[in-house]
């Protein structure tokens, strides 16, 4: 989910066209792996300047240190609201929550702060934007990781958590700060949406986000296997849900949207982006809502941008959930030569 601070801010109707519009109302890709794999790049490109932040990222970060090896660091789980700064703990109410990482060096006394969220806020990595110049849409989706020494202890403990959940040595604190580093410069851009064939548990998943809570995930299971000791204690996380049938590849930018490629397909992708551009009057949004409401729900469509390729969704009811799920804290793994 989107960062809880104020750097963290973005697109809240985007998202509220969809729950607002599921409240109201090519071939199968057979024999395809699914859950599509998150695509790793070599490299994390420079952003294009046209994608701009209306809240800075991560303007505080600073390089991870590096823990003397006896070092003993106490790992806080940390959890908001999203868009706190602005809504308080009203999407609280709804348990919509932004997640973090804290570390406590308990002999230097000294905490800090890691999380994994959106350079260009949450609109811009949900949806494109589409410029007259240009023939495909264009992303701003982008996420990374942002570290800085201290802790908000107030943010996270007025409306959310601030808890224990692990210690471990400061060299695997070390161990850590490296594999962050190479998750951060492959793990490039964010995935709002969990694709599934239905709710509940073992069904079928067609995609899996990649987001603040996923990254928090991540990070804990490498702790695991590193050597951190987690506690026993229920730990749960904001999830978004599509629902649909198998999902259809359509191609990528150039197949779809070039010199070559599928107009008639390209002009219905960019026709159902249109209701999610930004910046709608009350009039506009209540008419991209119908929009949304007419695809979505009535015909049933969806069209998914995943590792930098074109997903077509034959939807299903409840077509669009958010769910705040308990999903537990590792146990330590045996050394892989025990």
């Amino acid at each position: 989910m989107a960062r809880a601070g104020r750097r963290g801010a973005g697109w809240c109707w985007a998202l509220a066209l969809l729950g607002l519009a599921a409240a109201l109302g090519a071939s199968p890709t057979s024999g395809r792996r699914w859950p599509v794999p998150y695509k790793r790049f070599s490299f994390r490109p420079k952003p294009d300047p046209y994608c701009q932040a209306k809240y800075t990222f991560c303007p505080t970060g600073s390089p991870i240190p590096v823990m003397k090896d006896n070092d003993i660091i106490e790992v806080l789980r940390l959890q908001a609201p999203v868009w706190e700064f602005k809504y308080g703990d009203l999407l609280g109410h709804f348990k919509i929550m932004h997640d973090a990482i804290g570390f406590r060096n308990t002999l230097t006394g000294k905490n800090y702060t890691i999380e994994w969220y959106e350079l260009f806020q949450l609109g811009n990595c949900t949806f494109p934007h589409l410029r007259p110049e240009m023939d495909a849409p264009f992303w701003c989706n982008q996420g990374a990781a942002c570290f800085f020494e201290g802790i908000d202890d107030q943010h996270w403990k007025e409306n959310g958590t601030l808890a224990v959940v692990a210690t471990m040595s400061g060299n695997t604190f070390n161990k850590m700060a490296e594999w962050v580093k190479q998750d951060n410069e492959t793990g490039i851009y964010y995935e709002t949406w969990t694709v599934q064939a239905s709710p509940g548990k073992g069904v079928e998943t067609w995609f899996e986000s990649y987001d603040c809570s996923k990254f928090v995930l991540r990070t804990y299971e490498k702790l695991a296997e590193f050597g951190a000791e987690f506690k026993k204690i229920e730990t749960n996380y904001t999830r978004v849900f599509l629902y649909s049938g198998e999902p259809t590849y359509l191609g990528n930018e150039t197949s779809i949207f070039g010199p070559k490629g599928n107009k008639t397909l390209a002009s219905v992708i960019k026709k159902f982006y249109d209701p999610f551009k930004p910046r709608l009057s009350t009039k506009e949004f209540l008419w991209s809502l119908l929009k949304v409401f007419d695809s979505v729900i009535m015909h049933r469509e969806f069209y998914l941008f995943y590792n930098f390729e074109y997903w077509f969704l034959p939807m299903k009811f409840p077509f669009v959930k958010i769910t705040y799920e308990e999903i537990p804290l590792p146990t330590r793994r045996p050394p892989p030569d025990s």
